[in-house]
C-alpha cells in the first residue's frame, strides 16, 4: 500500500512548517502540497488530488468550509480534516454538511493528529473527543426534553451505552473492556444500534445526528 498523500492548507506558515516537519517523519504519510488560503487550497487539490487535506477553518479570501465544499463537489473521494483553534461545536454542523471527514483542534498531540489522518483516510469520521462528547450530551438533553423518543426509546440500555462510547471514538476492544463483555458482543450490539438508527458506519451515525436536529450550528 502506498503512502497517504496529504495536502496542508493553513495561512500560518510557521504552523504549516511544524506540521510538515512532523508528518515528514511518519513512514506512511507524504505531504504533497501546501496552501496559505482557501483559493490556493482548491487550486492545489485540483492539481494534486491528495488523499487527505488538512484544512484550516479560518483563512483569508475563501475560508476552510467554503473551500471544503468546493473540493468535495469536484473530488468526493478526497478526505478533508478541518483544523481549528476552538474546542467547541460551533462549526460541527457546517463541517459535516460540507462533507468534511473530521474536526481536529490545533492543540492536539502529534500522535492524535497522525491517528486522525489515518482514520479519515480509512473512511471514518474523526471528532476531537470533547466535540464528540458535546454531540452526545446534546442528544441526551434532547431526549430528556422529550425529543428523539422514537429512535432513542427503541435502543436497549446496552446500545445506549455503546452509542456514547462510539461517539467518544472508543474502539470495540476498549468498549468490551469497559463493559466487561466480549468484542464479538460489542460488534453485535453496534450492528443492531446502527440498524435501528439507519446508520451503516460512524459517518452515518454523525449524519443521523445532524438529520434529526441533535446538533445545532
Amino acid at each position: 500500500m502506498g503512502k497517504i498523500r496529504v495536502f496542508l492548507a493553513d495561512d500560518h506558515r510557521i504552523f504549516r512548517e511544524g506540521i510538515r516537519s512532523l508528518l515528514d517523519k511518519v513512514p506512511d504519510i507524504e505531504v504533497v502540497g501546501e496552501a496559505d488560503d482557501g483559493l490556493e487550497a482548491v487550486t492545489g487539490v485540483n492539481q494534486l488530488i491528495p488523499d487527505v487535506v488538512l484544512m484550516d477553518i479560518t483563512m483569508p479570501g475563501l475560508n476552510g468550509l467554503d473551500a471544503t465544499r468546493q473540493i468535495k463537489q469536484k473530488h468526493p473521494s478526497v478526505k478533508i480534516l478541518i483544523l481549528t483553534m476552538h474546542e467547541t461545536d460551533q462549526y460541527l454542523s457546517e463541517m459535516l454538511e460540507a462533507k468534511a471527514s473530521g474536526y481536529v483542534v490545533k492543540t492536539t498531540t502529534s500522535r492524535e493528529l497522525v491517528s486522525a489522518i489515518r482514520e479519515v483516510h480509512r473512511g471514518d469520521v474523526h471528532l476531537y473527543p470533547s466535540i464528540a462528547r458535546m454531540l452526545v450530551d446534546d442528544y441526551l438533553l434532547r431526549v430528556k426534553n422529550g425529543e428523539e423518543h422514537t429512535s432513542y426509546d427503541g435502543l436497549t440500555q446496552r446500545e445506549r451505552e455503546i452509542l456514547r462510547y462510539i461517539a467518544e471514538e472508543k474502539q470495540n476492544k476498549d468498549i468490551a473492556k469497559l463493559l466487561a463483555i466480549s468484542i464479538r458482543t460489542v460488534q453485535a450490539h453496534r450492528t443492531h444500534l446502527m440498524e435501528k438508527l439507519g446508520a451503516h458506519d460512524r459517518t452515518q451515525l454523525v449524519k443521523y445526528a445532524i438529520r434529526k436536529g441533535i446538533i445545532s450550528p
